[in-house]
């Protein structure tokens, strides 16, 4: 019988998302709910599998694990692109590759994030609730900061930036906005103001990052850049790790220079003795930004889609290149 895995279901909703049973009445269809160690154990727990439903970015399926599959014949993806997987890798081995499409309300949860976690970094929501459930009150609770009159730095105006700014504009920030691509003038059609990127970094009371990593955008945010920012300042990072220097971004952090907001990570799921996990000031997510249930809904019904169409020989939704 065909082994299907539905892989990386770290909060245990894959179940409830979608109707499964034509596909379990077809397949011998396993959850997989935990990250793997290291290739090795993927390669290992995986060795058998026909068909693998994965969850965006969260195993990594570079060429070397997929030529250590060799039943493997479709790999399901969430999402239009996957950075961690080889593609080529997987035409050359004629395995099937098929993407899902977001079109509900879930487009704009991450962008919601994004706000929450500047509102968090300045007014110490988490740090209040964490103090009262520790039996205090509003000692050791930070004095917060009001948003508006603040200024907020946008890198990257596509459409997340364009919804953050958004709610930028909403508190009462102002806000300016920068990007490798963007010029003065598509800034002002979508209603901000142009800043080069140093100017941005000098003005901005925070900052939040939108942009898709790539070989020109890994790294973006140096340390020169960090150090440019308003002492008490706030980074948000809802994008990708590898748009900011970890180690960087640690030091300011550690030094009190700036505050920060994350939900991405180098490393995801964080180890047990990660140094985020004991990074002062900061406020952390668990990579929440897109998954929420009207994401799922999208994600998870198409993805048994896409195996029943592999299955009936006509594969939809195909990546081709």
């Amino acid at each position: 019988m065909v082994k299907v895995a539905v892989l990386d279901d770290w909060q245990g909703i894959a179940r409830t998302s979608a109707d499964w049973s034509a596909l379990a009445a077809k397949t011998d269809l396993s959850f997989f709910a935990d990250a793997f160690d290291s290739e090795d154990a993927a390669a290992n727990a995986l060795a058998d599998f026909d068909i693998l439903l994965t969850m965006r970015e969260r195993t990594p399926f570079p060429a070397s694990l997929i030529n250590r599959l060799p039943k493997l014949r479709m790999i399901g993806i969430t999402g239009a692109r996957n950075a961690s997987l080889d593609v080529t890798a997987c035409k050359a081995r004629g395995i099937v590759v098929s993407h899902t499409e977001s079109s509900g309300p879930g487009g704009s949860a991450t962008a919601e994030l994004a706000l929450g976690l500047l509102i968090d970094c300045a007014r110490g929501v988490t740090v209040g609730d964490a103090t009262i459930r520790a039996g205090g009150f509003q000692r050791g609770v930070p004095v917060g900061q009001t948003l508006a009159g603040k200024t907020l730095g946008i890198i990257g105006l596509g459409r997340l930036g364009q919804m953050m700014a958004g709610y930028g504009q909403a508190l009462g920030m102002k806000v300016i906005a920068w990007s490798q691509n963007l010029t003065p003038i598509a800034a002002s059609q979508a209603g901000y103001d142009y800043a080069k990127k140093d100017d941005l970094l000098a003005k901005a009371d925070a900052v939040s990052l939108h942009l898709v990593l790539s070989d020109r955008t890994r790294g973006i945010i140096g340390a020169k850049d960090l150090a440019r920012m308003k002492p008490g300042a706030i980074l948000i990072n809802t994008s990708r790790a590898g748009l900011v220097d970890e180690q960087a971004l640690q030091a300011a952090l550690r030094e009190g220079r700036i505050h920060a907001g994350l939900d991405v990570f180098t490393d995801e799921p964080l180890g047990a003795d990660d140094a985020w996990r004991t990074m002062p000031n900061t406020v952390l997510t668990p990579h929440i930004g897109y998954g929420v249930a009207e994401t799922w809904a999208d994600f998870y019904p198409q993805s048994v889609e896409n195996a029943l169409a592999f299955l009936g020989g006509a594969p939809i939704r195909v990546i081709s290149g």
